[in-house]
């Protein structure tokens, strides 16, 4: 919002003209008591209806994205293995440690089983509360075996309705934080069908239900709406001590479902420290910086140094100390990422080459643009920008030496600390979207909040009119309910026919060569065999059949991340020794081979998975192109080409015990 500030050494008189004539008409409305009634009556019928509306909302999406899974998979219909091989990769590691607490005689067998765990990692008892964020999965387990509804709800539904009842609660905290900013619940209702009718780039709930930001996200926008409220100045003491508590349960929960909150809280802490270091936090919030523009500048830009130094200096000597690795693996990606030199690294490497943490699709444009969420998002950007790059000017400069009352009234115009926090934060967000895919859904749904805020918000209107010589209060009003009203009926107009016929369109769940994989399992090996392969087959595996894994897909410990690149060994180029004692020395006993990762098509060369371990392990990679000239050819063919013939080096180690279409399963021998 813009609005005026008194600052010191501002006297009230230097106020402009016009804002000071809006403050008498408003005190003298104010003595009216028909008035005042009135106004009252709206207003709590206003947040009657808005809070109604948003609740219905939130409620509709929740029941199309949990409509639009079961058409996709005919989830009621399909075998319970083919409902648990649906939850791919980590997804199928989260969900079998909620069947594990369900399966347990008695909820302390089940705590026990998961705090010493020695079924996830061969050899090796981890604490997986530790390890993992997957206190979601306890708390639902608990509540299953207490709450009387075992008869009437399978534990799946109980799961997955769940997580779809977190994007009702996702939803209709974007719309407060949007109603919050604008003053009118229409602004939410416009987030709110912008989220719907995006929901390509909004949400991938519908098909990766387990996933930790699927949990982690509905906590973070009630953190957003939460901080977004407080930093309201003039608020009561209860209403304060209310939100605090509200932004403190809203952190805590996040913090326990995404592994990944770490990145989220330092940006969180960038922003407020970005909002004091300009000085737009109320000044019973925070204030920083005193003194002329170049000293304030100065002593901004030293603190910044400060935090940074510090920042730096403390993680370094904290990992030191604590011999912690977890992470080494991010700095290696961003650090490649950015252009700061090649590696050879093949965890970097892994996820570089994934399209998902790749610079985001152009495309993705044109289909935000096509539900005018872009052009809307753009223009208020714009607006907000320019007005808070005045602002910061302003909060910089010596106020004192502002000498003329009309001088002084336009520099005092400034951005409500709100709509600056959330300025910020969809900057921020834009960056982080544009340098990797996967985190486009933090700025694709914060798009949506503050691209609907900014149509619906007076102040925005207000600055935009008097910029072209067209101001009238009138046309305020005009156009801040006209232009969301009429972007509703262009999206209900478009869009409808096509969400009713996703709603139509049935489908079912077909993976047949995995699901007889399963099922081979289950009856032919035994209950504490150890299975090797890949990170997502295995988290299958794990959730299928209870085998015993040598690696999957949660790949934040740094031992892990050294197993798993032992265990692909199985697709570069060593020989049947070799690879056979990397097996057994994390006590494999049977090894499943993926043709899809053997003879892989999808990635380019030089992001094949074969490719990744040639050049880490110094061979030259196959087929046609250019190698670095210190790369050698591999003493041995490619192991899981060269098993497939049955040679006698290969036999001697390995014998085939099962295969169809896409799997070929070997026995390890043990005499070796």
């Amino acid at each position: 919002m813009i609005s005026i500030r008194q600052r010191k050494g501002v006297k009230t008189t230097e106020v402009s003209e016009d804002y000071a004539a809006r403050e008498a008409n408003v005190k003298l409305e104010n003595k009216l008591p028909s008035g005042c009634a009135s106004r009252r009556l709206w207003k709590l019928l206003s947040f009657t209806v808005g809070g109604t509306v948003a609740l219905c909302i939130g409620l509709l999406t929740s029941v199309y994205l949990a409509t639009l899974h079961e058409n996709d998979l005919w989830f009621s219909n399909i075998k319970e293995v083919e409902r648990e091989i649906s939850f791919r990769t980590e997804c199928g590691l989260y969900y079998s440690y909620y069947k594990q607490m369900l399966q347990a005689p008695t909820l302390m067998q089940g705590f026990h089983g998961l705090i010493y765990d020695n079924k996830t990692e061969s050899m090796r008892t981890i604490n997986l509360l530790q390890r993992m964020n997957i206190y979601q999965e306890v708390f639902l387990s608990i509540l299953y075996r207490v709450l009387p509804i075992q008869k009437y709800l399978e534990p799946v539904y109980f799961y997955i309705y769940t997580l779809f009842g977190l994007q009702a609660i996702y939803v209709t905290a974007l719309y407060v934080t949007s109603w919050l900013l604008s003053g009118t619940w229409l602004s939410g209702l416009l987030a709110a069908f912008w989220y719907v009718t995006n929901r390509i780039d909004t949400t991938r709930v519908e098909f990766t239900i387990p996933l930790r930001e699927n949990w982690a996200l509905p906590f973070f926008a009630i953190q957003i709406a939460a901080i977004t409220y407080f930093l309201r100045p003039n608020l009561q003491p209860l209403s304060e001590r209310l939100t605090l508590l509200a932004i403190f349960i809203s952190t805590f929960l996040f913090s326990l479902t995404w592994q990944f909150n770490q990145f989220m809280m330092l940006m969180q802490a960038l922003v407020l420290f970005t909002l004091d270091s300009l000085d737009m936090l109320p000044a019973v919030k925070k204030n920083l910086k005193t003194g002329s523009f170049l000293n304030r500048l100065g002593k901004l830009l030293l603190h910044l140094f400060a935090v940074l130094c510090l920042t730096l200096f403390l993680n370094s000597i904290i990992k030191k100390i604590l011999n912690l690795k977890s992470d080494e693996h991010i700095f290696k990606f961003l650090k490649a990422k950015f252009g700061f030199g090649a590696t050879r690294d093949f965890d970097a490497n892994l996820y570089l080459c994934e399209e998902a943490f790749g610079l985001l699709p152009f495309n993705t444009f044109g289909r935000l643009s096509d539900t005018l969420l872009f052009y809307a998002y753009i223009f208020v950007l714009c607006i907000t920008v320019i007005a808070a790059l005045a602002v910061a000017f302003h909060n910089l400069s010596d106020s004192k030496s502002q000498q003329s009352t009309g001088q002084t009234g336009k520099c005092t115009i400034i951005l409500k600390p709100e709509t600056a926090y959330n300025l910020i934060h969809t900057i921020l967000f834009g960056f982080l979207a544009l340098s990797t895919m996967r985190m486009k859904y933090l700025w694709t749904s914060h798009m949506c909040v503050f691209a609907s805020f900014g149509l619906c918000s007076p102040e925005i209107w207000e600055l935009l009119l008097k910029s072209i010589h067209l101001y009238k209060p009138k046309r305020i009003c005009i156009m801040r309910y006209s232009v969301p009203i009429l972007i509703l009926l262009y999206l209900c107009y478009k869009f409808w026919p096509g969400m009713m016929d996703e709603l139509s369109e049935l489908r079912e769940f077909y993976d047949p060569d995995t699901v007889e994989l399963m099922n081979w399992i289950n009856s032919n090996t035994p209950r504490k065999a150890v299975f090797a392969g890949s990170m997502q087959l295995l988290a299958g595996v794990k959730l299928c059949t209870g085998r015993t894994l040598t690696n999957h897909p949660h790949y934040e410990d740094n031992s892990l991340r050294e197993r798993t690149k032992a265990v692909y060994q199985i697709y570069a180029k060593r020989s049947p020794e070799d690879v056979h004692a990397l097996l057994r020395s994390f006590g494999t006993d049977y090894v499943i081979l993926e043709d899809s990762i053997c003879y892989e098509r999808r990635h380019q060369r030089g992001c094949r998975l074969r490719d990744l371990l040639d050049v880490a392990n110094g061979h030259m990679m196959d087929g046609p192109g250019e190698n670095d000239p210190d790369l050698k050819l591999a003493g041995h063919p490619r192991f899981c080409e060269e098993i497939k013939r049955n040679l006698p080096p290969y036999t001697a180690y390995f014998t085939r015990v099962f295969q169809n279409k896409t799997f070929h399963v070997y026995k390890l021998s043990r005499n070796k």
